[in-house]
Formats: C-alpha cells, sequence, structure tokens
C-alpha cells in the first residue's frame, strides 16, 4: 500500500461516461480532487442511447460457443444483428481471430467466473450512488424475455443456469397469457419468461445526474477537450488536450471507451479494443409500457423510456467514429415487427448509434498500465453501464491504498 503520504490529492479522468464519472465519484469519496475531460460531452459516447439494463445476471462474455454457427451465418446476411463490415480491416479481422478463439465452453466459464464477483456487487453500487445524494433512480423489472418458438428458449435458459452456477441468482418463471401482461407482445411471441432480481434507468438522465453530483462536490467538467498525450513532470502528470492548456493532477484515469487504445496502448495496454456498436430508437405504444422486453434470437432489447419504448439492438464491428448506418435500423426494425402490436414503428425518434469498447476475451481493462500513475477503465463491452459504479469503486480504492481489490485482478490490463 502506498504510506498515506503518498496517496494522490489530485486525479484527471478522461471520459465523462459512466465508467469514468462513477470512478471519478468515487475518487472524490477518498477525498480526492477532480476534474473529468471529454472530448465531446456527458455521456456521448457509448452512454447515452443504451438499452440502460442493470442486469448483473446476463452481464457475460460476448464471446460464447453459438458463436461458430451462428457468426458464420451474420457473415452471409447483411441483417443479421451481428454485422461485420465486408473490408480489408487488418486491425479488425486480428481481433475477430482472437474473439473467436474464446469461443468455447472453457474460455467462457472462466470468464464467467472473472465476472461474477463484481457482477453481484452491481446492484448495490448504484445504491450506494442514488441514496448519497445522485438525483435518479432505478427501476424493477421483471424482465419480459419472449421468443416465437419455446425451442428457441432452450440455449438462452442453459445460459443463465450457467450463470448462476457461477454464483448469481437470476430468477427466470415462464408465463402464461404473457399478452395480457405485456400488451405490446404480438401473438407470434408464443414463449415467453420473466427474469427477476434485475433493474434498468435511462441512460443519459442518469449519467447527467452523476455528473451533477461529481459537480456539486467541487469537482471540475470540461468538455470539448481531446486528449492528445500524457507527459510526466516535476507537478505530476501534464494531461494535454487539443483546445485547452494542459491539466495537471498526481493521477489520470483513461475512461474512453471504444477510444481507449489510442492513449492506452503506448502505456502497455496491448489487449485490442473493438468498438462494437449498437443501435437504438423510441417508438410510441398505445398503452404505456412498463416492463423491458428482450428476444434473444433477434438480439434486440427493449426498455420503458420516457412514456415511449426504445429499442435497441445490433452488434456492428465497424470503427466508432464511422457514420450511423440506416441499413442497421432497417434491419432491427424488420426482426421485431412481426413480435410487436399496438406501437407505431413508422415514426421514429432518438435515433442514435454508440460504440461499445469489446474485448476479445469477454473482460474488462480495469487498473494500472505501466507509465506510473496512470490507470485505465473501459473496455466492458455492452456492460458498461451496469459494471461502471462497481468498476468506479473498486478502481477508486486501488488508486488511493495502492492495493488491488480481488474483484478486478481479473481485469489486469497489462494482461
Amino acid at each position: 500500500m502506498y504510506p498515506r503520504a503518498a496517496a494522490p490529492r489530485t486525479a484527471v479522468v478522461v471520459g465523462a461516461g459512466m465508467v469514468g464519472l462513477s470512478t471519478a465519484w468515487h475518487l472524490q469519496e477518498q477525498g480526492v480532487e477532480v476534474t473529468v475531460l471529454d472530448r465531446s460531452g456527458v455521456g456521448a459516447g457509448a452512454s447515452w442511447g443504451n438499452a440502460g439494463w442493470l442486469t448483473p445476471g446476463m452481464a457475460m462474455p460476448l464471446s460464447d460457443p453459438s458463436l461458430w454457427s451462428y457468426g458464420a451465418k451474420a457473415l452471409l446476411d447483411p441483417a443479421a444483428p451481428l454485422h461485420i463490415p465486408a473490408r480489408l480491416d487488418p486491425k479488425l479481422w486480428a481481433f475477430l481471430l482472437r474473439f473467436a478463439a474464446h469461443a468455447t465452453p472453457g474460455a467462457w466459464a472462466k470468464a464467467m467466473a472473472a465476472l461474477t464477483p463484481i457482477d453481484r456487487m452491481a446492484l448495490d453500487c448504484f445504491d450506494e450512488l442514488t441514496d448519497a445524494g445522485v438525483q435518479a433512480q432505478t427501476r424493477k423489472g421483471p424482465f419480459i424475455i419472449g421468443f416465437e418458438k419455446e425451442a428457441q428458449s432452450v440455449p438462452f435458459v442453459e445460459e443463465i443456469h450457467h450463470v448462476e452456477a457461477a454464483g448469481q441468482q437470476v430468477p427466470l418463471e415462464r408465463l402464461e397469457n404473457a399478452q395480457l401482461k405485456v400488451p405490446q407482445l404480438s401473438a407470434n411471441v408464443e414463449s415467453v419468461y420473466a427474469m427477476e432480481g434485475q433493474r434498468f434507468l435511462e441512460p443519459g438522465p442518469f449519467v447527467e445526474a452523476l455528473a451533477a453530483a461529481v459537480r456539486e462536490r467541487g469537482g471540475r467538467i470540461i468538455t470539448g477537450s481531446e486528449v492528445r498525450s500524457l507527459r510526466h513532470g516535476p507537478s505530476g502528470i501534464a494531461v494535454e488536450t487539443y483546445a485547452q492548456e494542459p491539466v495537471a493532477a498526481d493521477v489520470v484515469i483513461l475512461a474512453t471507451g471504444a477510444w481507449l487504445p489510442k492513449l492506452a496502448r503506448p502505456l502497455g495496454v496491448k489487449t485490442l479494443v473493438q468498438a462494437g456498436r449498437g443501435y437504438s430508437f423510441s417508438v410510441a405504444t398505445d398503452q404505456p409500457a412498463e416492463f423491458p422486453i428482450y428476444f434473444p434470437a433477434r438480439r434486440v432489447a427493449c426498455t420503458p423510456y420516457q412514456g415511449r419504448l426504445r429499442i435497441a439492438g445490433t452488434m456492428e464491428f465497424r470503427g466508432p467514429d464511422e457514420p450511423l448506418q440506416t441499413g442497421r435500423i432497417d434491419a432491427i426494425l424488420d426482426s421485431v415487427r412481426p413480435l410487436f402490436q399496438n406501437m407505431d414503428l413508422t415514426e421514429l425518434q432518438d435515433i442514435w448509434v454508440g460504440p461499445r469498447p469489446v474485448t476479445p476475451d469477454g473482460l474488462p481493462l480495469i487498473g494500472a498500465t505501466k507509465a506510473p500513475g496512470v490507470y485505465v477503465a473501459g473496455g466492458h463491452g455492452m456492460w458498461g453501464i451496469v459494471l461502471g459504479p462497481a468498476t468506479g469503486k473498486l478502481l477508486a480504492e486501488q488508486i488511493v491504498t495502492g492495493s488491488t481489490p480481488d474483484a478486478i485482478r481479473p481485469f489486469n490490463p497489462l494482461r
């Protein structure tokens, strides 16, 4: 551990998404003065338009054995939920080879065991934020899991059983007459389950509330500030940007999501991080949507959102800054149109694309780099929202005490 006198007094967090702001908040809890820099704005990356699911029971490795059959079909189907652009991209194909290498039962089980401790503390960490004054809320399910045929449910139910075997409790119950409880489901959805023990939120408003709490406690959040380099010097670590004067601090935390490699790779973080872009939009429903809805066979997640229903889907392996592909929106609509009723699927609002940072082994990158005083927090894939507060809490503990909590040891960014 650090001697108390050597504990950091100041920190710069690069990235104002759920992960970065949670880390900033928990550093403040430890008495550290924080400045948050972001090139765009609060929640401008993958945090704003995602489904907002707080589902530790589903926070599992993305690369699983089904990839060998499903992935091959996706390559030939431009409308498939997994989308890989047909072009020569050596970095992308290097990532995909490593990603596929982890699509084995043994690799999945190993990664699931590593994720379980942080999964189990995830929801309590949201309560810690809201109990301490973050002006936002989380909502309980149940989550409605729908299938067109009973046979489609078998892989999902088995996967949940594996999650439970790793140490979580994920109650799953078959629903009869599901359309009475969820009028948005059409008669084509024949097999429906209710999953308890999970929560959801509106991610944009929650992240904004977390940013407000950081500011209220004396933190600075500077947007429009793209970081170009870090420089160690006698006054600490100078964080140099393109637009402002450098900001110096005792420690720096890189929480830049899918853009993490730009700054972290020169610091010894060699694990590949690929943008897995997700799309979403919202639609009006005849009756208010009360519950999140998931169609595993279609890879589409839906969430009540400001009086509408947010529909989210796609894992698109493109660059994080590439333009929105309207064909992905069309593909999501085509996939869910037979499954819904009592809603307007023609007037779309809140259309969004965001890059989720995916690692080949399905594990985040949380901890120290080779550069003294520089840490990373990222690579959560689809689970940055649900695991963000726990990540911030554990990383702040490591930064202040010098001791790595057991729950994040498997996520060593130098692995």
